[in-house]
Formats: structure tokens, sequence, C-alpha cells
């Protein structure tokens, strides 16, 4: 079978194109420390950058992680997130921090983050972790039972949950691939959303009797 010259080179284009949007593009300085000032910064990556030679070392800088979260609330479980809000120098980075509390039989209910994968290491107690695969490969669950030391990854987009399936606290922290993850809970996002989604929607999504989500909408409603 033979190819037109012009066929071939718009098949090559696409092909540039889609390797090009892989990924992040390379930082072209060293950092670029994010400011709230409009007036005297450069805007990247949905930050304005301060003049690179005022940087210094508390740019860079969080302390804290140290410190347990308060798990007295209805998941039983606190996230310290330490994004480019907290350390300005993150910016363009694309990488950001979190530490994770679990009281007993406390969950990271399933969620997701639309602009990261997460790698997380249990420094403390048992987990129960798993994420689920997308609709084309048929919502698999991949699952596992973590001990101190051990290592999960949660691929981009994926909707994930931790559970702490001891009877003493559990510790972990995780790296995500975003300078800024951001984070969807899904029993929040679809229960709790403002405006409410007509719970007849959700009835018949759910496959629920439509009293039983106004009852969740209810719970869940900001």
């Amino acid at each position: 079978m033979r190819f037109s010259k012009s066929l071939i080179l718009i098949t090559l284009s696409a092909l540039v194109i889609s390797f090009a949007e892989a990924s992040d593009p390379s930082p072209l300085q060293d950092f670029c420390v994010a400011i709230d000032d409009l007036n005297n910064g450069v805007f990247v990556n949905g930050k304005f950058c301060k003049d690179p030679k005022q940087a210094k070392a508390e740019d860079f800088f969080f302390s804290g992680l140290n410190q347990a979260g308060n798990t007295d609330n209805k998941v039983r479980s606190n996230v310290t997130t330490v994004n480019v809000d907290q350390i300005p120098g993150l910016n363009t980075l694309g990488i950001s921090l979190v530490r994770i509390d679990y009281a007993p039989y406390g969950q990271n209910p399933p969620h997701t983050h639309p602009r990261a994968t997460e790698i997380l290491v249990l420094v403390e107690g048992t987990l129960y972790v798993g994420f689920v695969s997308s609709n084309q490969d048929n919502n698999r669950l991949f699952a596992k039972v973590l001990n101190p030391g051990d290592v999960f990854v949660f691929p981009i987009g994926m909707i994930h949950f931790q559970v702490n399936i001891g009877k003493t606290p559990a510790v972990a922290f995780a790296g995500l691939s975003s300078q800024n993850a951001g984070v969807i809970t899904i029993a929040d996002t679809v229960f709790g959303s403002t405006p409410p989604i007509n719970p007849y929607i959700l009835a018949q999504a759910f496959q629920l009797d439509v009293n039983v989500v106004k009852d969740l909408e209810a719970k869940f409603k900001n």
C-alpha cells in the first residue's frame, strides 16, 4: 500500500503534537517563586512569580509535618497539604507533598486528583488502600493491605481510598506529581454540590430510591 507524501506529513505532525502535549513543559529558569503581588510579577503556571533575585530560603521551606493532624471529624482522618500555597518555591516544579493521619478505623474516602499521580508510603499503622481503573478497563479494583514501609501508587485521575484497618492511629506521607494536585471527594461532590443536583437524576444514576438520595444530599449539604 502506498501513502501520499501529504498524508505522511500529517501523520508525523500529529505524532509530534501528541508527544509535545504528553507532559508539562520543563522550566526555563531555576525557580519561579509564587507571589500575590499582581503589579510586580510575571504570571507563570497559575501563579505570579517574584524577581528571582529576591528569592530566599524561606520560599522553599515548610515546618510542621511532624505534628499529627486533627482526626476528630466524620471520616476520622486529616490531610495536611504542602503544595504551592504553603511553599511558594514549588511553583512550576510539578511536585507536592501531604501527610495523612488516620484515627483507628478512619478513612480517606474515595476521591481523585485531577492533576497528579500519587505515591504513598505508610510509616505507622495498617492501611487497606486501593484504586479503581476506568470504565474502559472494566472498573477493576487494585487493592493492598499496607504495613509500615510499604509503598503504593495511585495513577493520575483514578478514584482511590485509604482505610485504617487497625486499632491504633496510622500515619502516611504521599508525594504528588503536581504543585497543586487538586482533590475531588466523590461523595461530597455528587451529594454536596451547590446548588444540589436534582435528586431524581442521582436516583436513576445510582439506582437508589429518591428519598435515599434526598437524605444523602441533606447529610452532605455544604
